[in-house]
């Protein structure tokens, strides 16, 4: 990793003060998803977990009443982060997974004040624990172009309400590129690689 203090800007995120926290990813949610294309929001949930993986960061998971409805966590995410989908928090059915004391205890314990999170829907999944715990005290940035709404006035409200209530919005590309640090690094060489061969797949959001 890039260790020279001097490049480094002040209040970046990095793997050793980061955690990653997805929410939601489960089959029948990814439906809800009209503002963008869902295979392209799943794909980039899959990306985060990818890099947090390569980069050693704490993951976690949360999934909704997956007997119902909402269905299991996406395959494509199961296999991209086998621990964090064993150890994930099922919730019984509460909106806000920060007010899921299980979840909230899961984000606690992993000793980061740093959170890089991504809900499935950002209009219910992403907005109520992001703003939560920005609340408490974290450092939030939400990536926007791995989830998306069922109708453009609930994502563009939700971005809004979201950035007001102090959660930096951003996307999987930058998110991991401040990650790294440097490309050069050996998992900056593995991480561009993900990138660059995911890049023409990838569309913006609108």
């Amino acid at each position: 990793m890039f260790k020279n203090p001097q490049f480094r800007m002040r209040g970046q995120f990095t793997a050793e003060n980061t955690a990653l926290v997805l929410v939601d990813y489960q089959v029948g949610t990814l439906q809800l998803i009209r503002s963008t294309s869902s295979d392209v929001s799943l794909r980039n949930a899959v990306m985060l977990a990818n890099a947090a993986t390569t980069l050693k960061m704490p993951i976690v998971l949360t999934s909704s009443q997956e007997d119902k409805t909402q269905g299991p966590v996406a395959p494509a995410l199961q296999k991209a982060a086998p621990d964090a989908y064993k150890n994930r928090v099922k919730r019984a059915g509460i909106v806000n997974a920060w007010a899921d004391p299980n979840f909230s205890a899961a984000v606690e314990a992993t000793g980061r004040k740093n959170l890089i999170m991504g809900g499935v829907t950002t209009d219910i999944c992403l907005i109520f624990p992001s703003i939560s715990v920005v609340q408490l005290g974290y450092s939030v940035q939400a990536i926007l172009d791995a989830s998306g709404s069922s109708w453009p006035v609930q994502e563009e409200l939700a971005r809004q309400r979201m950035q007001h209530a102090g959660v930096v919005l951003t996307t999987t590309n930058t998110a991991i590129a401040e990650l790294v640090q440097d490309w050069a690094s050996p998992a900056g060489s593995e991480l561009i690689k993900l990138l660059v061969t995911t890049a023409p797949m990838m569309q913006p959001m609108t």
